[in-house]
């Protein structure tokens, strides 16, 4: 989905890499005849916000996610499903999970989160044949806190353990980049494809 993000490109080319045939698109007349979303986001979660409903995205991302439909969220696309974010006071998020989202904190602790992290608590279709501690690239200053926990198809531990993942019924995302973990990040791309 093209919204104005900064990584369309090179997610463009590890969905194509992992047999996708990928298409942006900047206009809701587009999401006719798609078989999944992909929302990946650089940048703040409040512009992206911003982003979305300028674009007229908004409410038809929100319709097509609560309808159920094949959805991928990457970093930003992650966080914005959630309410509401620390980074943005005030933006509400797409609401179509309990939680918001928070700043790392911690002394001595590197923030942004930046670089290849393992995971934890591998679980669901993203990690289908992936080894536990697998590794994947960050690049977050802000995480996801699921109000129902059990969500979380993966966690990472960076000052503190945090939810890297979440997977419910069709609604599938990250905040770790797979477009930039090389051959894990491929077999996460690859994975979400065979559920479509």
């Amino acid at each position: 989905m093209d919204y104005g993000s900064g990584n369309l490109r090179s997610v463009c080319k590890a969905l194509e890499a992992s047999g996708a045939s990928a298409a942006l698109v900047s206009d809701a007349s587009q999401l006719a005849g798609l078989d999944a979303v992909v929302v990946p986001g650089v940048g703040a979660f409040g512009d992206c916000a911003a982003n979305l409903q300028a674009t007229g995205l908004w409410e038809p991302l929100r319709e097509w996610i609560k309808a159920g439909r094949p959805y991928l969220g990457i970093c930003l696309g992650y966080q914005l499903l959630f309410e509401s974010s620390e980074e943005s006071p005030g933006v509400d998020g797409l609401g179509v999970l309990p939680g918001t989202v928070i700043r790392f904190s911690g002394a001595g602790l590197k923030v942004p989160h930046m670089g290849w992290n393992s995971l934890s608590n591998l679980k669901g279709p993203l990690f289908q044949g992936l080894p536990e501690e697998t590794s994947f690239y960050f690049v977050h200053s802000f995480y996801p806190v699921p109000a129902d926990a059990s969500l979380a198809s993966s966690t990472c531990d960076y000052g503190q353990r945090f939810a890297a993942s979440i997977s419910v019924d069709a609604l599938h995302a990250t905040q770790f980049h797979p477009e930039k973990s090389q051959a894990a990040g491929l077999a996460v791309l690859r994975n979400f494809l065979s559920t479509l």
